[in-house]
């Protein structure tokens, strides 16, 4: 058998982001999944994208992974959300074809040098004198790694559940994995039980949509990646459609409630708290009348509807008159039952911010095995699980993203320093930064981080430079081009909404007006030679100045905190005066940085004073 320089088990969209950066920095790769067909499924609903998750995909992009190539190929619409607030909640959405992104993702995956793909079950890792040396197959083949990448998603131990029914399998009727969880906790993992969830499919020719309100994509076009390849007609893109629960619906849950697999007791698994099951919104939201449901397109070859903010594990039958119940769908056929699944998870604070286990070095995690949920947390998780498994073969520093840099370092150090209870999605609010942390700029942010790793070629870096270049030059020509308060230039200023200038003002002060647009500058300066982005990117940069300087001046506050680094050696048993907890949680997470202690949920502002002290005598010691 050959050696592997990494090894990725699951091909889902962490194993795919995985096994490409790898292959693509050069190693040898091999790829084990149970159906090649499911590379990069989209079990759930057929979207990439949201607020914060459109984000994570622009940052991906940045550094060069696949997942926003891949939903560009495949759009059946782009909606730009938030665009009536501030930039940093703005995000793109797409509604993608099912069928083919995962066909996309696979051709991607096997015309990909260095990489292999086997179509098989891992039942256990190889475990050699206390390190992992790869993996053993279900069939009982054995194939060597010098690490090894687990990105199981949903399918360790999994079981669905409908009613009071419970099979053991996998998303989609796919076989669950088996072999692995039992292994992970005799080796000292600790796993819990996450539950997750699914609507019922509807077929489309049976939806009257006249009873919904339509809701088409943005008429000019979007691109999630920074390549700007456009891959669909803007002019004929797939509608999705609203509609909303009723009186009659939510009779029909409340009288059947005892037979959801979660009201039950068939359930043992704790489900995600920002996207529950449409029974649980009744029981946690019974003040609300009804609820929103979008219908929304799976592919162009399927007769299929998703029923966004539908999921459900009641019974087959229950579910039907559910669905009647439902403005449009009084006589829709249901192609395929919704159905709640459970599985699980291990611990992510037994792992490094790289995501390398604390115990077994060379294995890493990714993806919802690692307690998340979306397919665009996953797939940020395995893109960075898998730059830095490179890295360490190469003897190269760990890739570890800021809270300020990235919602991807958000992301990783919640999860690495805080755990999970419930499956975690991420969300703007959970970020301090986010007027940093924008959709306009994930480039500017991460860029430069993709071309040094390898994953970034030159042609795209190229074209990042001529894009900052550019910004440079236009807020270069705002600030020298100045106005002077004469007649004409007032009443020019007043033709566009605004007040009468009373000093000379360059132009890059009059943008700070919030009534007034870059492109109401054309009278004065020259706009042609300049991109949409890079006029959109020069706007924000001004008109929110202040505000990102003030956030700027935070994280470099805290990023003190960052750099401020924890001895691995550290015995925490030994500071006289620590909290009990403190010392506990301490021990167990093992902080890498002040800033990182200062997270952790029992550890206190005086905890961390008393730890600075103990470090600083430390330093102190000849």
């Amino acid at each position: 058998m050959p050696m592997y320089d990494v090894i990725v088990i699951g091909g889902g969209h962490a194993g795919s982001e995985a096994c490409l950066a790898a292959a693509r920095l050069g190693h040898k790769t091999l790829l084990v999944t149970g159906n090649v067909d499911m590379i990069a499924s989209m079990p759930c609903n057929p979207s990439i994208g949201g607020p914060a998750k459109g984000i994570v995909v622009r940052e991906i992009d940045a550094l060069g992974g696949e997942m926003a190539r891949n939903a560009d190929k495949t759009t059946l619409q782009m909606r730009f959300l938030n665009v009536s607030k501030g930039p940093a909640v703005r995000a793109l959405r797409s509604q993608n074809d099912k069928v083919r992104y995962p066909q996309e993702m696979k051709k991607t995956i096997f015309h990909q040098p260095h990489l292999d793909v086997i179509e098989a079950y891992v039942d256990k890792l190889h475990v050699e004198d206390g390190e992992i040396k790869g993996v053993r197959l279900e069939n009982g083949d054995l194939h060597y790694g010098k690490t090894v990448i687990v990105t199981t998603g949903t399918y360790m131990q999994a079981k669905i559940l409908v009613g009071d029914s419970v099979t053991k399998s996998g998303p989609d009727k796919q076989k669950a994995s088996l072999g692995l969880s039992p292994q992970l906790r005799e080796m000292g993992f600790k796993t819990s039980r996450l539950k997750t969830g699914t609507p019922p499919r509807i077929k489309t020719a049976t939806i009257d949509f006249t009873k919904t309100e339509r809701h088409d994509g943005d008429p000019n076009v979007q691109h999630f990646s920074y390549d700007n390849v456009t891959y669909y007609d803007v002019d004929n893109q797939e509608p999705c459609y609203l509609t909303y629960t009723t009186d009659a619906t939510h009779g029909v849950i409340n009288r059947n409630l005892e037979k959801s697999s979660m009201y039950s007791g068939a359930v043992e698994g704790v489900g995600p708290r920002y996207c529950p099951s449409i029974e649980d919104k009744l029981v946690r939201f019974a003040d609300k009348p009804r609820h929103q449901l979008f219908l929304e397109p799976e592919s162009k070859f399927l007769d299929e509807t998703y029923v966004q903010g539908f999921s459900t594990s009641m019974p087959h039958d229950v579910q039907e008159r559910m669905i009647k119940s439902i403005p449009g769908l009084e006589n829709a056929e249901i192609a395929r039952y919704a159905y709640a699944i459970e599985y699980d998870a291990i611990d992510p604070r037994d792992l490094y911010p790289t995501l390398e286990s604390k115990t077994y070095p060379n294995l890493y995690f990714a993806g919802q095995v690692n307690g998340t949920s979306g397919y665009e947390e996953a797939a940020c998780q395995g893109l960075m699980a898998s730059i830095n498994a490179c890295r360490k073969l190469e003897g190269k520093d760990p890739f570890v993203l800021k809270r300020s840099e990235a919602y991807i370092g958000v992301l990783i150090d919640d999860l690495v320093t805080k755990g999970v209870n419930d499956p975690y999605r991420l969300l703007t609010s959970r970020a301090e930064y986010r007027l940093l942390l924008r959709h306009d700029n994930a480039d500017i942010r991460l860029r430069a981080y993709g071309h040094d790793i390898g994953l970034v070629d030159e042609t795209r870096y190229l074209a990042f430079q001529r894009k900052c270049n550019n910004i440079a030059i236009l807020k270069t020509m705002l600030a020298e081009t100045m106005l002077y308060p004469n007649d004409e230039t007032n009443a020019q200023v007043r033709a566009l909404g605004s007040t009468d200038l009373k000093d000379k003002t360059s132009l890059y002060a009059l943008l700070r007006r919030p009534e007034l647009s870059l492109r109401d500058f054309v009278q004065w300066i020259d706009l042609t030679p300049f991109q949409d982005v890079e006029i959109e990117q020069v706007e924000i940069d001004v008109k929110y100045e202040g505000y990102i300087e003030k956030s700027l001046k935070q994280a470099d506050k805290m990023l003190k905190m960052e750099d401020y680094k924890i001895p691995a050696t550290i015995d925490y048993q030994s500071i006289s005066n620590l909290a009990l907890e403190a010392r506990e949680k301490l021990r167990k997470i093992k902080p890498l940085t002040i800033g990182q202690a200062s997270r952790i949920s029992g550890v206190n502002p005086a905890d961390i004073s008393i730890l600075l002290i103990h470090l600083k005598t430390l330093n102190d010691r000849p």
